[in-house]
């Protein structure tokens, strides 16, 4: 059963898998549920912990296919998804002839090729060739640039997300534009507006919208997510909004003459909204009040207007099928979350968590946020849940866990410990009297391990980055040693703490800071990429506008802007890895990591099955493409 070929601009005569068929087929009383997977290969079978049964709506992505010159070759890569079928090989084609038949992975050098060679990849199942994916896309010495156009010589490049905005399988970029004039929250001063574009990867730019002077700029105002949150194959985007932002259509939101600024460029006064845009045009297709409102200013931990305003963004598959939309106000002091589903045109509440409710007051939720937030299904029931800082929400909207450990600025969700069931937790803290860093069990909440307290500690990270053991390593600023799972010393601290990626051929994963990617060896680290004539973003933070799995197999590019602000510089690896993982973005918990990375400080993602020395092979993701 298949659909015919797109006909759409960009669809590369590809056929779209049929919907999802689900047959639940184990008796009630039993732990586990046999779920029938219709894909591009045919029906196969997952057998799945019945809670966990319901298939994920994912994107219908192309092969992400990439050649990439590589010396006197091209190195190539495409994407295995999470709904081909099991046993999957790959035929790869220059042209017309085929050069290779891959089976242990999704890439291959091909020696000798001329540098502008077009490549195709066919799926082959049980013998049998599939069709030929989209021409191959071509990068030059390991980068592809995306030309971009600032609204003046004053705005930067900043955070950018991913998503198929017009539903031909290729992922589109949304980019946030950020003046010079920016501030933080704790900061005085009235702001240039900010601007949001999509860009196709040859540098098409199909909308543009300001958000107008009652949005002010900086990290912690506008956080966006970039998502297909009705499944109708195209993703949207969504953001707070105010009297005067212009959607990519050129309509006015609210009223245009507006200007609730004060003296000191805060904006305490006036309507709030939440709109969500159409991915394709840009156009606002429905706008409600933000929730929460802010209401009494004083109410957030102070009158000036520095915690109020301090926004989180995420999404999450709540139901444990379909994505929803999370927006927060708040960490300091009260944390207020609200969960939207974007169903049939039109926004509908799913639930509101208020730290300073009658249901949740002295229970230690209030100041437990950070500067991030991370999602992920850490109960083990099939929906996810919201890892707000030192708590977690469920997926219903109820207080989960707090540690009543506190703020902190960074933190990891992840299976960083294979031996052990479930995922893990490491998270950072500014408390003087607190411990600085702790590592838990994300299910309880129960810390396994803390560091002693050490004051403002800004920096943390967690995952594989050494083949010395199994599982992950952690450290950050506040502690002079790397520990392990089990927070004993394990060697050598790091030289950067900043973000991951996922860079050579083996599964340890890489140091990403500033520019730069290094190998980390317990001697020292080795470099492996210096990036040039790009830039990071968001000041000391010094993080990418975007780093993840993109195209290509299963390692990370990363997206930096060019230093004149011109255009998006994306790197990718040229590195041959024997190693065959399911793109990274049909693993829900990275995905939504992905569309959160923008949020706050940014966070490296990471997905919910381990990756890294002596790992498992992975297991096929429960799935359907819409």
């Amino acid at each position: 059963m298949t659909r015919a070929p797109r006909s759409s601009p960009g669809s590369y005569g590809r056929v779209k898998p049929p919907l999802i068929s689900i047959a639940l087929v184990a008796a009630a009383a039993t732990a586990t549920a046999v779920v029938v997977v219709a894909g591009q290969g045919g029906d196969r079978t997952v057998t799945v912990d019945r809670r966990a049964a319901a298939a994920r709506q994912v994107e219908d992505l192309d092969r992400g296919l990439i050649s990439v010159r590589s010396g006197t070759g091209n190195y190539v890569g495409w994407r295995l998804l999470g709904t081909d079928a099991a046993g999957t090989t790959f035929n790869l084609y220059r042209g017309s002839a085929r050069v290779a038949s891959v089976t242990g992975s999704t890439n291959y050098f091909d020696a000798g090729a001329p540098a502008d060679a077009a490549y195709t990849v066919r799926p082959v199942v049980n013998g049998a060739e599939g069709a030929a994916s989209e021409p191959s896309l071509r990068f030059g010495d390991g980068t592809l640039d995306v030309p971009i156009q600032p609204p003046s010589s004053t705005y930067s490049a900043n955070d950018a997300s991913v998503g198929d905005l017009d539903g031909d399988g290729r992922q589109e970029i949304v980019l946030k534009w950020d003046p010079a004039n920016a501030k933080d929250n704790s900061q005085s001063g009235v702001t240039d507006p900010v601007y949001i574009d999509a860009y196709r990867l040859n540098g098409t730019r199909l909308w543009r919208i300001n958000l107008g002077r009652n949005i002010r700029a900086g990290a912690h105002y506008t956080q966006f997510q970039v998502y297909d949150y009705d499944g109708d194959g195209k993703a949207e985007v969504a953001m707070k909004t105010a009297d005067g932002t212009v959607d990519g259509t050129g309509k006015v939101i609210g009223n245009a003459s507006a200007d609730h600024r004060n003296s000191g460029g805060y904006i305490l006064a006036g309507p709030e909204f939440l709109t969500m845009f159409n991915g394709q045009t840009g156009a606002a297709m429905q706008t409600v009040d933000y929730v929460p409102a802010r209401g009494n200013v004083g109410s957030w931990g102070d009158t000036y207007g520095n915690r109020v305003d301090r926004f989180l963004a995420g999404t999450a598959y709540l139901d444990g099928s379909r994505p929803s939309l999370i927006m927060a106000r708040g960490y300091y002091t009260r944390s207020v979350i609200a969960a939207w589903d974007w169903r049939d045109g039109r926004f509908t509440r799913r639930w509101t968590f208020d730290t300073s409710s009658s249901t949740n007051a002295g229970k230690g939720y209030d100041g437990q946020g950070n500067h991030s937030l991370t999602v992920g299904d850490v109960d083990g029931d099939g929906r996810d849940e919201i890892v707000y800082g030192a708590m977690a929400v469920d997926d219903n909207g109820n207080g989960l866990w707090t540690t009543k450990l506190g703020h902190g600025d960074a933190a990891h969700l992840g299976d960083f410990d294979p031996a052990r069931p479930g995922l893990e937790y490491f998270k950072v803290s500014e408390s003087s009297s607190k411990p600085s860093s702790w590592y838990a069990d994300a299910r309880t909440g129960q810390v396994l391990w803390s560091t002693p307290a050490g004051g403002d500690n800004g920096r943390g990270v967690g995952s594989d980055i050494w083949n010395g053991r199994v599982g992950g390593e952690f450290w950050s600023a506040a502690d002079g040693d790397l520990r392990s799972v089990t927070g004993n010393t394990a060697g050598r601290k790091p030289s950067s703490m900043n973000f991951l990626a996922w860079w050579d051929a083996d599964p340890v994963r890489e140091l990403l800071d500033r520019t730069q990617i290094d190998k980390y060896g317990p001697n020292g680290d080795t470099r492996l990429l210096t990036g040039s004539g790009v830039a990071s973003n968001n000041g000391t933070k010094a993080t990418p506008a975007l780093s993840g799995d993109l195209l290509g197999d299963w390692r990370e590019e990363v997206i930096w802007r060019t230093t004149d602000n011109t255009r998006l510089r994306i790197h990718t690896s040229r590195a041959v890895t024997d190693r065959k993982i399911y793109t990274l973005q049909h693993d829900t918990q990275y995905r939504v990591a992905l569309a959160w990375q923008n949020s706050g400080y940014n966070q490296p993602p990471h997905p919910s099955f381990f990756i890294g020395d002596r790992m498992s092979t992975p297991a096929q993701p429960s799935v359907y493409a819409r």
